[in-house]
């Protein structure tokens, strides 16, 4: 497909037109519902085609999505997907089809499933792990009277696996209140045995209450041919007691546990949910096994199942991405880091499950014994990383800015307040594109430079961030962070190895008599875009990066303060953060009462909707526009007034 391409139509799919909501689904026979999950199917491939998204995951669970609204009675029923990403069948049949090809884009539908969008979302989501607590909150306020149904809580085995749904499920058996926890579970391969389980354990089960499910779980693998026994072992010891007493770890927390249920045999699965919902009284699990990528060849045979793709063409396979024209932050990151690793042999890196998207992917494959992933167990990846700094390692503990949110007290607690030379890399700083305001990294230089011990160093470009590394691997004097975008860089020209770069230590890049814009992180592209439509206005503007928000480069703010009538500090994340504490220095060192208007950029107290990073920054008021225009209202006053070269 070409930029001067036909948007292809979607092709006709009679049985989804006649389901405009869940209600009309569930006067559906159930005889249709195959039919109607195979245009489902259908349809997503199609739309994520044309806008690109989530795809693997939400094919894996199309039959599973079929089901549940067939049984339960959302909305009244709550239905909260854990993580999100896998609602795009979800959105289709809750009265959002007509808005699919909007996916992700600028005032459309959102990724991820949330509440302002439509009464099918009681619980937003895009981080992972939540919905198990959010789902037992409905549960106990539907006991205290409030307008609620049956609550269940979908989350996959990857997400199951961090603390917090442990939590949950603690505090629910120990409640023991009426709950229904789907485990999508899609990493095992095991569809040769599902038929003949279901076909035993639904017999079983629509027979009596699920208190007898012990029973059925420990003598499931009996009833099986010898060949499929072991399948079938593997997919109890997911969720069980590998010890063979027979128990599974969630009926030990207070659970009755279904399955293994196959999530693409929709008669089966509608048995093992209908009786499920008919005979629960407490928490219950239902272990459903599907396939990332289901009913869409290219998906189910490429490595990643196809989580997220650009558009593509759907015959192939093939993805529709923009060739670069800049080396991308996080290629970068792993190979530099990758390189420093080679030279070495203390440093290494930890993940929560995102060695990919991180780059770390690259280190993985050169130096496996040293890169770890700790699964969706950022609090563990923090004080893990801690422990190897402790005894003597070089840990750079890679993380979203939005995902390091969840270890702050480790952050504080075991690294900073020890401080222990734990390295955090910290991608997906500042707005992020389709993925919204949820993956938004708008909070970490608040949140991280008000700490003691703390150094926190952004990249205004791709080869700053190579010197940036440089500069974390050699140091261990104490914790020390480096944030940079999603995306590519601008283009400079990179240099062969990284530098260590002096603590606390700025740059100029382009020098002027009238206004001073210093930048902290990426918007640098954008601050030298700016002094250039000052220029050609006749405001002569210097432009310096920051590099370090803790320790600031206090007599680089000083001579900017000294030289300019006006200084402008600009960056990528919200307030509270470089901008503040600028202002700070400015106010504590009498430098604040000196010369002329100083402003500071910094995103806006609201979360923002996703589109492109440039349209976003644009909504944010951060273009190279923006700032033009704040310096420009801040200069000319102050060029009539008193004339700054204070000393």
């Amino acid at each position: 497909m070409t930029a001067h391409s036909p948007v292809p139509a979607l092709s006709p799919k009679p049985m989804l037109d006649r389901v405009a909501s869940p209600a009309d689904l569930r006067a559906l026979p159930d005889h249709d519902l195959p039919v109607l999950a195979a245009e489902l199917r259908r349809e997503v491939i199609e739309v994520v085609s044309q806008t690109g998204g989530h795809l693997g995951s939400s094919l894996g669970v199309v039959e599973l999505t079929v089901a549940l609204h067939a049984v339960f009675n959302t909305p009244h029923d709550k239905l909260i997907w854990d993580v999100g990403h896998q609602c795009y069948p979800h959105k289709i049949l809750t009265g959002r089809r007509h808005r699919m090809l909007t996916l992700r884009q600028a005032e459309g539908l959102s990724g991820f499933t949330k509440r302002a969008e439509s009464e099918y979302d009681p619980f937003g989501a895009a981080h992972s792990s939540t919905s198990i607590s959010a789902a037992l909150g409905f549960a106990m306020a539907r006991e205290m009277g409030q307008p609620v149904g049956d609550t269940v809580a979908v989350i996959g085995d990857g997400a199951i696996t961090a603390g917090m749904a442990y939590e949950a499920m603690n505090h629910a058996g120990h409640l023991g209140k009426r709950l229904f926890v789907i485990l999508n579970d899609n990493d095992m391969s095991i569809a040769p045995p599902v038929g003949a389980m279901q076909t035993y354990l639904n017999s079983i089960a629509s027979k009596g209450p699920l208190a007898t499910l012990k029973a059925i779980a420990e003598g499931l693998e009996d009833h099986l041919p010898l060949p499929l026994r072991e399948g079938a072992r593997r997919a109890r010891e997911l969720v069980g007691d590998k010890s063979g007493g027979g128990t599974t770890l969630f009926e030990k927390l207070g659970f009755a546990y279904l399955g293994p249920v196959n999530g693409h045999d929709l008669p089966v699965l509608l048995h093992a949910l209908r009786s499920a919902r008919t005979h629960a009284e407490g928490p219950v699990l239902v272990h459903v096994v599907t396939k990332k990528g289901c009913g869409y060849a290219p998906a189910e045979g490429a490595d990643d199942k196809y989580h997220g793709v650009a558009k593509f063409d759907i015959a192939t396979g093939k993805q529709f991405k923009t060739p670069a024209n800049a080396p991308n932050y996080t290629a970068v990151f792993g190979q530099t880091l990758t390189d420093e690793a080679a030279r070495d042999p203390r440093i290494v890196a930890i993940t929560a499950a995102m060695p990919g998207g991180t780059g770390l992917d690259v280190m993985q494959r050169r130096f496996p014994a040293r890169v770890f992933d700790v699964g969706i167990a950022e609090q563990h990846g923090v004080t893990f990383a801690a422990g190897l700094a402790a005894a003597g390692m070089r840990p750079f503990c890679a993380i979203y800015s939005s995902f390091l949110q969840r270890g702050y007290d480790q952050i504080v607690h075991d690294v900073a307040l020890q401080n222990l030379p734990v390295r955090f890399a910290i991608d997906r700083a500042g707005l992020v594109g389709q993925d919204g305001a949820t993956h938004a990294g708008a909070f970490d230089v608040m949140f991280l430079a008000n700490l003691p011990n703390m150094t926190v160093m952004a990249a205004g470009d791709e080869a700053e961030l190579v010197h940036m590394i440089a500069t974390a691997a050699s140091h261990d004097d104490g914790p020390i962070a480096l944030r940079y975008p999603r995306g590519e860089g601008v283009g400079v020209q990179m240099p062969e190895r990284g530098e260590a770069l002096p603590i606390g230590r700025g740059r100029i890049l382009r020098e002027g008599s009238d206004v001073a814009i210093l930048s902290f992180g990426a918007q640098l592209s954008e601050a030298l875009a700016a002094a250039t439509i000052l220029e050609a206005e006749g405001i002569s503007a210097t432009v310096a990066d920051a590099r370090f928000a803790k320790p600031l480069d206090t007599a680089l703010i000083e001579q900017l303060r000294r030289h300019h009538r006006c200084l402008i500090t600009v960056e990528q994340g919200s307030t509270g953060g470089f901008g503040a504490l600028v202002l700070h220095h400015l106010a504590q060192s009498g430098w604040l009462d000196k010369g002329g208007p100083v402003r500071t950029m910094t995103l806006p107290d609201r979360f923002i909707d996703q589109a492109s990073p440039a349209q976003m920054y644009a909504w944010a008021g951060l273009a190279a526009t923006d700032i033009a225009s704040t310096a420009k209202t801040a200069f000319l006053p102050a060029r009539s007034g008193l004339v700054v070269n204070l000393r």
